[in-house]
């Protein structure tokens, strides 16, 4: 799990992290059993074990211009503002909303999107691709947790040239270093 170039320091951190849910499983409705929460997928932190790993972002940012875009779901949107934070960044913006074009069922609403929240050290790195990118993103729920590559995509279009590495990582990409427990 521990990224080889600790070295290499990083304009782009994207990350997913393995939010804690505290052992709650989804339900696909009355009629459907338990679809399975996160444990049953992979091992989960807690917000102050996520905060914990601050070093080795330490050791990661380019402390002059670095941008992470982070993954939460609408019921961490307080713990993912306090990661943010946690980790030295400053809150930017909403980076992307993703409509996974199905439903989870929910304490309130019926979920359906998820955002990608951007938090900033420094300047926005330099140079800068595409500024044409949309924020919004309607693409097909896959497997348990799995992000849409389009969203990475969206991130080289915006910062082709920068160094970038995906944390809590379930797959490899060119252009990409990742850490996580899966490559």
């Amino acid at each position: 799990m521990v990224n080889k170039e600790v070295h290499k320091k990083y304009q782009i951190i994207y990350a997913d992290p393995c939010w804690d849910y505290k052992g709650q499983t989804q339900h696909a409705g009355k009629a459907n059993s338990n679809t399975g929460g996160a444990l049953k997928h992979y091992p989960t932190m807690t917000l102050l074990e996520l905060i914990d790993l601050k070093p080795m972002i330490d050791n990661l940012v380019d402390t002059e211009n670095c941008l992470i875009f982070m993954w939460s779901s609408s019921p961490h949107l307080d713990q993912a503002m306090d990661l943010i934070k946690g980790w030295g960044f400053k809150w930017a913006t909403v980076g992307f909303v993703w409509d996974k074009q199905k439903l989870n069922p929910s304490f309130y609403t019926m979920s359906q999107c998820e955002l990608c929240l951007i938090g900033k050290i420094g300047k926005i790195p330099q140079p800068r691709g595409a500024r044409n990118v949309r924020q919004f993103a309607s693409i097909l729920r896959g497997r348990h947790s799995a992000k849409p590559n389009e969203i990475r995509d969206r991130i080289v279009e915006m910062f082709p040239t920068q160094n970038k590495i995906e944390l809590f990582a379930r797959e490899r990409f060119d252009g990409w270093d990742a850490w996580g427990n899966e490559v």
